[in-house]
């Protein structure tokens, strides 16, 4: 599969060609979805056997991901990618995690609070996440809405079907928000909070494209001005969360991640180490055939232009 870097308890980067030569190291592994399990369609090479490998060798796994989708949801979702979701102590996302946010400050109450969703297409998977927001429902009308949510980039959802959609236009593929812009400006200036259940800016889909993601949107959303509560990784609460699940201490976990920012410093932040696999989210910058080995040199580069400062041994 994919180059393999280690960050390990001293916080620094060692080379390693497979996870095998890490397994015995560790009680349990936290793994990220996207650029290391799968693509959003199918299993990466490799991905599904060293699960399976993990698992005979009793270790413990959990799911760990920026998605706005709620637990449930992600499980579900493993099996048609070729994944075993009883294999997994469970997942925490980002979007469980904001939707329970939700529910407190806004959705616990007697009155209705009305928000701004920016969500996906897909009705089900998107109305799963607003049934667990509590007493909450959408609108597209700026001047009655309370906060808004950012949960998805493709359309705006002013009510539980699609019949009030407005299109988000071509942001999710090219990251255009010019028809994004006019609905944070509007929102900004009722002094409305954001929520984003999906920190991410980017990822890697299933035909190597890039994705754009609603962490972008609450990105530009504080550029202007806003308040924005994010949920998810690099966030160190929700590496503790699958501590928690795991029922062990840090020292005995690692996690296993593409994203420098997200991943790998989210880690470090929780006092946890982690494996960095190189053919997840920064490909393209090390512009690698599948199993080639970056050089020390590539990583530090990588480092330095992500802002990330990561010593070798």
């Amino acid at each position: 599969g994919s180059s393999i870097i280690c960050r390990n308890d001293s916080m620094t980067f060692t080379l390693n060609r497979a996870l095998n030569e890490l397994v015995h190291h560790y009680d349990g592994f936290i793994l990220d979805q996207f650029g290391v399990m799968h693509n959003g369609k199918d299993g990466l090479p490799g991905a599904v056997d060293c699960v399976h490998k993990l698992k005979s060798l009793n270790k413990k796994l959990i799911i760990l991901s920026n998605t706005s989708t709620t637990s449930q949801n992600t499980l579900a979702k493993l099996p048609k990618m070729g994944f075993d979701p009883d294999m997994f102590v469970g997942a925490v996302t980002s979007g469980e995690e904001a939707s329970h946010y939700i529910r407190k400050i806004y959705g616990s109450g007697s009155d209705r609070k009305k928000a701004i969703w920016l969500t996906w297409n897909d009705i089900s998977t998107s109305n799963l996440f607003l049934s667990k927001c509590g007493n909450v429902e959408p609108t597209n009308n700026v001047k009655e809405a309370d906060f808004v949510i950012a949960h998805g980039s493709q359309v705006m959802r002013g009510n539980t079907d699609d019949s009030d959609d407005v299109s988000l236009g071509s942001f999710m593929d090219d990251g255009d928000l010019s028809l994004i812009d006019p609905i944070l400006k509007r929102c900004h200036e009722q002094s409305l909070p954001m929520v984003c259940a999906n920190p991410d800016m980017i990822v890697k889909v299933a035909n190597g494209k890039t994705a754009y993601m609603p962490g972008k949107i609450a990105q530009k959303f504080e550029e202007i001005g806003g308040t924005c509560t994010n949920f998810g990784k690099p966030h160190r609460r929700h590496f503790e969360a699958c501590l928690r699940e795991l029922q062990l201490d840090a020292h005995r976990v690692v996690h296993i991640g593409d994203s420098l920012h997200h991943d790998i410093a989210g880690a470090s932040s929780a006092g946890i180490s982690s494996i960095f696999v190189t053919g997840g989210i920064h490909s393209d910058f090390f512009d690698l055939p599948l199993g080639e080995m970056p050089t020390a040199e590539q990583i530090d580069a990588l480092c330095e232009l992500e802002g990330h400062h990561v010593p070798f041994p």
